[in-house]
């Protein structure tokens, strides 16, 4: 009897199939192999877990039983402690309409305890409220069935009856492979407009004809899911309301326009949004060919393996086929580009987005060029050279930061000035006339005679100074007019004399307005006027750790 029950549960497996291990559906995977095994009675199923914690590849003693993605991220297993999953009406069912009344013993159990040590009962806010709602699942518009082991949809007119006007579905981490089964969910759910299918691995078996049920969709979220560029093009005639598409962690390369000889992505005419985080793009050239989405206005390409960027000055002529007139600017309606984490790190990359027609949001925290240590520039650097941008790494460029960024870049640029020739200073700093002329800087020139007092005090610079080492105790800010020639390395011997720290190494960082953390200032011999400092600057004293 028992090896019957054994058969028989051998029989709801498939190679390929996706399970999650019995009583856990967070631990999914997908199986490879079914079948006996060496030196061990009955038959087992060979599983390659997503999460790679198993025990070996595939190959047990010497024999290969089949091959893992991961050198211990295999295992084989009883059927009895696998689970073929449930159908979406048993998993909504579960979670919405299980009973939900608390017996008198439960309530009972329900307490804490007091400081004297008294039971207090607990009573649940809002409990009968919420579970009135729950008892009418037909005016529910978002639900999320998130790793309840879902892999088979089960009855669509159940499923209608069920939850009618439902408008928003979340089914991370369940165990859907088939485009049918997402078709079917479509078909079930008339309301249905934001999907989200993250962690489901979807197989490659997108059927055209069934897939004009997505044309509701507004939303679809595909994180995870191991789909292709070439899988989005099949998708695309059908997500005709499609407004935000995620695409993270596809382990995508390369974006495959079709059909070919196209070289642009067309089409996706409500798309705003585009994700494509967490992948492995490295070269802006498959970014470009994206360049033709009229409607596209945030752009996601964190944590992907990008060194450069560039506009494309005429995208037209890499294409001269299939170029709408409408479009006739490259990326002519972007206003979020997120590059955070990337691998960039010259600034003509930087210099390049000033010419994205709407740009308004960038983010470039993570890459080469935005940290000082690595070679990269500060922020008000940053800032000065992107002559558009509103909202820099998340934070909001104020009208004040903007300005004080863009005067201390230009006198940074001034003070490095070995020559004047204008032609290679436009060339390493683009707008440096146009801040300059803007902000009505003159040049410096040297002085001749004698300065008298009121000339030495206009050029003086107005520094704040603030104690926040940790021996220092507290002690008031100060406001110092200091020459621009005046040093880091003087500057900390002022310190030292100014706040009186006996025996305290200073260390000094300047805190700019917008910056998350404040720059730490290394070279001793770089002067307030190489750094591009003015006037209301704040210089944080800190102290060496012993």
């Amino acid at each position: 009897m028992a090896d019957d029950d054994e058969k028989a549960l051998l029989l709801r497996f498939r190679i390929g199939q996706r399970i999650h291990a019995a009583g856990n559906p967070q631990r999914t995977g997908t199986v490879r192999y079914v079948g006996p095994v060496d030196g061990h009675a009955g038959e087992w199923v060979g599983v390659d877990w997503d999460d790679g914690e198993g025990k070996h590849d595939g190959d047990v003693n010497g024999v290969r039983y089949f091959s893992a993605r991961g050198e211990r991220s295999a295992s084989l297993v009883r059927a009895k402690n696998l689970s073929a999953g449930i159908s979406l009406i048993d998993a909504l069912c579960t979670r919405y309409r299980s009973d939900t009344t608390t017996t008198k013993e439960e309530e009972d159990e329900m307490y804490v305890h007091s400081m004297s040590n008294k039971r207090v009962q607990i009573q649940l806010v809002g409990k009968h409220k919420v579970e009135e709602k729950l008892k009418r699942l037909d005016e529910i518009c978002s639900m999320s069935t998130a790793y309840l082991g879902v892999s088979s949809v089960g009855s669509s007119h159940e499923i209608t009856a069920l939850v009618p006007k439902l408008k928003e579905l979340d089914l991370t981490g369940n165990l859907l492979s088939k485009w049918q089964d997402i078709t079917s969910i479509c078909k079930a759910l008339p309301a249905l407009e934001v999907l989200n299918l993250t962690r489901n691995s979807l197989e490659d078996d997108i059927d055209v004809a069934e897939l004009s049920l997505l044309c509701r969709i507004r939303v679809l979220v595909l994180n995870n899911c191991g789909v292709t560029w070439e899988q989005v093009e099949k998708l695309k005639p059908s997500l005709e309301s499609i407004e935000e598409l995620h695409l993270m962690a596809n382990n995508l390369q390369s974006i495959v326009p079709s059909p070919p000889p196209t070289k642009f992505v067309e089409g996706f005419d409500s798309l705003h949004l585009l994700s494509l985080e967490d992948n492995f793009i490295d070269d802006w050239d498959e970014v470009v060919k994206l360049c033709h989405l009229r409607s596209l206005e945030q752009l996601h390409l964190n944590n992907n393996n990008l060194k450069r960027i560039y506009y494309p000055a005429n995208p037209a002529s890499l294409d001269s086929t299939k170029i709408d007139s409408r479009c006739d600017r490259a990326f002519k309606n972007l206003k979020c580009l997120l590059l955070g984490s990337n691998q960039i790190e010259d600034l003509a990359s930087i210099d390049s987005l000033n010419f994205f027609p709407n740009l308004l949001d960038v983010r470039l925290s993570g890459n080469p060029i935005d940290d000082p240590a690595k070679g990269g520039v500060p922020r008000f650097a940053l800032i000065a050279r992107l002559g558009k941008i509103k909202i820099l790494n998340g934070s909001e460029v104020t009208s004040r930061e903007r300005r004080e960024s863009e005067i201390r870049y230009v006198r940074l640029v001034m003070a490095k000035m070995q020559a004047e020739n204008l032609a290679e200073i436009e060339q390493l700093h683009p707008r440096f006339s146009e801040l300059k002329l803007l902000h009505g800087i003159d040049d410096e020139k040297p002085a001749t005679g004698t300065a008298g007092p009121q000339k030495m005090s206009a050029g003086l610079l107005c520094i704040t100074l603030k104690c926040v080492g940790p021996s220092m105790g507290e002690k008031l800010p100060l406001t110092k007019k200091l020459p621009p020639n005046t040093t880091v390395g003087r500057l900390k011997a002022l310190c030292e004399s100014f706040f009186k720290l006996k025996g305290i190494r200073p260390r000094l960082f300047i805190q700019e307005e917008g910056s998350p953390l404040p720059q730490f200032l290394d070279d001793d011999m770089a002067s307030l006027l190489d750094l591009g400092f003015g006037s209301e600057a704040t210089i944080l004293v800190d102290e060496e750790s012993s």
